[in-house]
């Protein structure tokens, strides 16, 4: 009997791989927060945590998934097709464990020339692009799908837009490893097409250019690396279905979608709307929840905001840019940004691509501080922040 050479539903080893995962992810402390209604005080510091943060369910699956491969594949090579989850404790993890992360060649397509037909490729939470998963099969080596769900919903919309012949409008990054996968599935059908617009800013010159035409040169040239091969600003815009990356902030997708659609009604009608524009609804619940969870925290007074995860992190950036507006909001990696001895704090600020140092990050006296984490931060990472703030205060945990 041939051996299986693609698997997406686990091994059903999570009994031995359970107590590897508390060592390494969970968190007494934040049990404790837990406990208390979200809530811990010491001395005359306060932590109000958000009611949800921290690993989602996609994210909890993939890392599971990952060890109990290891654990399957105890002889074998073990590749992992770039990072599993956007949190460099949890990817460094899985490197000591001895897999092998693969990077892009020239940073454009993954380097697939080390891995032979013995080896175990494990595909990242992100999902991989169709042509990267055509070139994984065609090698004959054992593969690992950890893909989100919510991942692959998105992709069927996607899909289905390009079998319509509908252009995949998806508010994303376009460098994004998951944006990447998403707008690839479009080449499953012929002329399939696709445009990545960022922010609402990005979008507003598109929804113009449907609305009063004119020269496409200036959003060819803005959206160079945004679109696909062959894209025609002039013909591919008359029927657009939006998408979105799905750690992107749930508002703004939502506004995107109703300028599109506002864009096309004006420009055919709103009675023929229907043969122009298509969207639904393709947000990520736990994105979702954890940004609904820090607007209600921020319903009470916060004096400082702590937002923890990795800085390549979409999700993580999302909570920032949301607390930002309200608090003094601080986006830190880890509790090693926070150096106790001389009370100072390393974040990277909301729209900047490198770390900055705040000396007197937190308020002297009777202070709250609020924390969330990306839903690519285990437990472990914020209980150890937590501790770090408190022994800026002469606390030891």
């Amino acid at each position: 009997m041939a051996e299986a050479t693609y698997f997406r539903k686990g091994f059903g080893l999570k009994q031995e791989i359970e107590g590897a995962l508390t060592a390494d992810y969970h968190s007494r402390l934040v049990e404790r927060l837990r406990e208390g209604g979200y809530r811990l005080t010491v001395g005359n510091l306060t932590f109000r945590l958000a009611k949800e943060f921290g690993f989602c369910y996609g994210v909890d699956r993939a890392v599971e998934y990952a060890y109990e491969t290891r654990t399957k594949f105890p002889d074998r090579r073990l590749f992992l097709v770039g990072e599993i989850i956007h949190n460099p404790h949890v990817n460094r993890r899985l490197t000591d464990m001895g897999v092998t992360i693969l990077a892009r060649e020239g940073g454009r397509e993954f380097d697939f020339s080390m891995v032979t037909p013995d080896d175990v490729v494990i595909m990242p939470a992100f999902g991989v692009t169709v042509r990267d998963f055509e070139r994984l099969r065609a090698v004959g080596c054992v593969l690992v799908d950890t893909t989100c769900g919510s991942v692959l919903n998105v992709w069927k919309r996607v899909e289905r837009y390009a079998k319509e012949g509908f252009t995949a409008l998806v508010h994303g990054k376009h460098y994004h490893e998951e944006t990447r996968a998403t707008v690839s599935q479009v080449s499953r059908y012929p002329g399939g097409k696709y445009l990545i617009v960022r922010d609402m800013d990005e979008v507003e010159p598109v929804c113009r250019f449907i609305e009063q035409g004119g020269d496409p040169a200036p959003l060819a040239r803005q959206f160079e690396a945004a679109v696909s091969e062959g894209f025609a600003f002039t013909t591919d815009l008359a029927r657009v279905g939006v998408a979105n990356q799905t750690t992107m902030l749930a508002g703004e997708s939502l506004a995107i979608a109703d300028r599109v659609g506002k864009a096309l009604a004006a420009r055919y009608g709103a009675d023929a709307l229907d043969q122009h524009f298509r969207s639904f609804d393709t947000i990520c619940s736990a994105t979702q929840e954890r940004q609904d969870a820090i607007i209600e925290l921020m319903q009470e007074p916060l004096d400082v905001m702590l937002v923890i995860g990795g800085y390549n992190s979409s999700n993580t950036m999302s909570l920032a840019r949301i607390c930002s507006g309200r608090v003094r909001t601080y986006h830190i990696e880890d509790a090693q940004c926070i150096d106790p001895a001389t009370g100072t704090l390393r974040h990277q600020p909301v729209g900047a691509r490198q770390e900055t140092s705040a000396p007197d990050w937190l308020p002297a006296g009777a202070a709250t501080v609020g924390v969330t984490a990306g839903a690519s931060t285990p437990n472990s990472k914020i209980g150890e922040t937590i501790a770090r703030v408190l022994q800026t205060r002469g606390v030891a945990v």
